[in-house]
């Protein structure tokens, strides 16, 4: 197992981290904790979950396998979505009795949504930074989905030691801004989603320009570890064999250096020319229209067209967003015009539109 900095925590975490969210029959807890046990066995030390996860067993499950591991063998994340100060510490003390850990080494605030939404997490940021004066934090970190520059504006402006976020061959223009801001501020990079949700493997001919020779999963995990200033990539491991390709694919790899990486990057949209890759350049919309994130939605159209839902699921349970968020638009065409890939963002608006809702 390969381990890197985490940003100047003086922590190494290994570059595989362990995925709290992926644990199938969650209510087995002796069965999931045994595979959390795998991993740590085989070098894994950074295990992230949040509450909520799993209905709710995540937290519990790596508790439990906690509680067989060596004290200072390993590295707790998880993370809190609350806004006010109440509620935040009470998460907070729920989490460290599920793991039976006297502190969290990395604590996030999770799930920020937007600017706007950011705003609002003034309380629960006191009351976590509070906390790691009194020694039940270790380091804060932020967990989220927003744009790449919405990311690195925030990054820039608290003080925070590192950043969990989506990052992999589909996403990587959306998220570039927020990995180079956090790469020039010596903070540590946790990339979540780095086989795009399992999209990626269950569409290896869409992601040929991936595969190194062994397999387009090895690629994609290559893709992420060698990305500049990413620490390590998180896998949501629902199985020991999945524990086992996952670490065989990092020990394996050949790291790309940063002109092969930057060429993989540059040669994306060559290669999957149909899905956007969420560059942002369409942006902004005069309208308020969010084209890279339906957009984003619009390529589980492409990758698992026997999906009907595909679209709105991705709208609902990524990005918190429904088809209806598509009718600001007027159809003027400056998205397309910005395009670099030089997709037909209007007609993909159009179908959007005509979805019906997740009730």
């Amino acid at each position: 197992m390969k381990y890197r900095p985490y940003g100047s925590t003086g922590k190494n975490i290994s570059v595989i981290g362990c995925g709290g969210m992926r644990f199938e029959n969650a209510e087995d807890t002796d069965t999931c904790a045994q595979i959390v046990l795998h991993a740590h066995s085989k070098g894994v030390n950074y295990f992230d979950t949040a509450p909520g996860y799993c209905h709710d067993q995540s937290e519990i499950i790596m508790g439990h396998a906690f509680r067989q591991m060596e004290p200072g063998s390993f590295y707790v994340s998880t993370k809190s979505s609350r806004k006010t100060a109440g509620e935040l510490r009470e998460q907070l003390e729920r989490s460290l009795e599920r793991f039976g850990v006297e502190a969290i080494d990395f604590f996030h605030i999770w799930c920020v949504l937007s600017l706007e939404d950011w705003a609002s997490r003034a309380e629960a940021l006191a009351e976590a930074l509070k906390a790691k004066e009194e020694g039940l934090i270790r380091h804060l970190a932020i967990s989220s989905h927003l744009p790449g520059a919405d990311l690195a504006r925030i990054l820039r402006d608290y003080p925070f030691e590192g950043v969990t976020l989506g990052y992999n061959a589909i996403n990587h223009g959306f998220r570039q801004a927020a990995l180079d801001a956090a790469g020039e501020m010596k903070k540590g990079v946790v990339a979540m989603n780095p086989l795009g949700g399992g999209v990626i493997p269950q569409n290896p001919d869409h992601f040929k320009f991936l595969d190194s020779g062994s397999s387009v999963v090895h690629g994609a995990l290559r893709f992420v570890i060698s990305s500049p200033f990413i620490t390590a990539a998180l896998v949501g491991f629902s199985s020991i064999e999945h524990v086992d390709e996952a670490l065989g694919a990092a020990d394996d790899i050949e790291m790309l250096t940063a002109n092969m990486h930057a060429e993989y990057r540059s040669h994306q949209g060559e290669s999957i020319p149909d899905l956007c890759t969420g560059c942002g350049y369409c942006l902004p919309c005069p309208h308020g229209v969010q084209v890279p994130k339906l957009m984003d939605a619009y390529n589980m159209k492409i990758l698992t067209p026997h999906n009907e839902r595909a679209i709105a699921e991705r709208l609902a349970y990524h990005w918190l967003l429904s088809p209806e968020d598509a009718w600001p638009c007027t159809r003027c065409g400056i998205c397309e015009k910005r395009c670099t890939q030089h997709l037909p963002i209007r007609s993909r608006l159009d179908q959007i539109r005509q979805l019906e809702p997740l009730r």
